[in-house]
């Protein structure tokens, strides 16, 4: 039952001119386990040179009220959330709000000592050494987490993984505390920057960081697992309230305008979004893995989280772009999504 809205839906619903794709059909038979009206699903899109090739939704976005996944259903990013924070604290970075070594302690305050020496630069590209905070949580906390409490979490601790600055490991902790410095320095709550500065100048009208009982996900979809071929349903975790590191629900529709959006020069000057692109000790630039795939030159993420695995990997010199969104517990998508760009590259 797959709804192949591809070329002419994805172009009336995304106002992107289309061109013939030789490739239109190469993505069906990878879709298949997320085709069905039992089962939780997937969208899926292609952008070559401006021009939406793919735009199809497979599945279910939501099982209980029998909702199809569309160009329009909003996803839970999980980690891909990570580029818009750093390219907010770009933004401030570029209004002379925020230096990018700035030691973290003079922004916010409560910090251990042996943050002391941690910058800005070392949240965004992971080279902090601060602990983890999924593995502070009290035994006995109720509720959900959110940033302001990693924030407390990390307050309590004496130790780093490493000396700031001399080795990567990848840590939501930092992106949770990059949210904080965003409000902080911007006087803005985090899902207000993200919607005043980022979401309604681009025209990502249904993109929302998500506060339960503060901000609604219109067109959402919720996560599921599948297990034995047993669909239960699986949406939240202790961990799904923190914004920093992975709150940012968005559709096809959304991320086609913020994929062009970072081909121009509207978002940050043009020295600070080549640094976005650049990476530091490892492959990780400011929210983006840069790697290469087939001799492609490649910017991409991943996002895993309760009921959701997503991807976006951009070929920028192809001027080619993936994106995958599921709503489900598993498999990952990384590698469907580099099955999807071998018919174009």
């Amino acid at each position: 039952m797959k709804r192949h809205l591809g070329l002419l839906l994805g172009c009336l619903l995304i106002g992107a001119s289309c061109t013939s794709d030789p490739y239109a059909d190469l993505p069906d038979p990878l879709f298949r386990p997320y085709d069905g009206d039992d089962v939780p699903g997937a969208a899926v899109m292609v952008i070559r040179k401006g021009e939406i090739q793919r735009a199809d939704g497979y599945g279910m976005a939501n099982l209980e009220e029998n909702v199809p996944v569309s160009p329009a259903t909003n996803f839970r990013l999980a980690s891909v959330t990570k580029q818009f924070t750093a390219m907010a604290v770009a933004m401030l970075v570029d209004a002379g709000a925020v230096g990018l070594d700035e030691p973290i302690r003079s922004i916010l305050q409560g910090l251990p000592g042996v943050a002391a020496d941690v910058t800005v630069r070392h949240l965004i590209q992971h080279q902090s050494g601060l602990l983890d905070y999924e593995s502070l949580i009290p035994e006995d906390f109720e509720g959900q987490v959110r940033d302001a409490d990693v924030l407390t979490f990390i307050a309590g601790t004496d130790s780093l993984y490493f000396a700031p600055g001399t080795a990567y490991r990848y840590s939501n902790t930092g992106y949770a505390l990059l949210s904080l410095i965003i409000e902080e320095r911007s006087g803005l709550s985090f899902p207000d920057f993200l919607r005043t500065r980022i979401f309604e100048p681009l025209g990502m009208s249904g993109s929302v960081a998500f506060i339960d009982g503060v901000n609604e996900v219109a067109n959402r979809a919720f996560g599921y697992t599948i297990e034995d071929d047993q669909v239960s349903f699986s949406d939240q975790s202790q961990t799904s309230a923190v914004l920093g590191d992975g709150g940012i629900y968005s559709s096809l529709n959304d991320l086609y305008k913020w994929d062009q959006a970072l081909y121009g020069d509207g978002l940050v000057s043009d020295s600070l979004m080549t640094l976005v692109f650049t990476p530091g000790l490892s492959d990780y630039g400011f929210g983006w893995r840069i790697d290469t795939h087939q001799g492609h030159l490649r910017y991409g993420h991943t996002g895993s989280t309760r009921g959701f695995r997503t991807v976006i990997h951009r070929y920028p010199d192809d001027e080619l772009t993936v994106v995958i969104l599921t709503n489900r517990n598993g498999p990952a998508v990384a590698d469907l999504a580099e099955r999807v760009a071998a018919g174009y590259l």
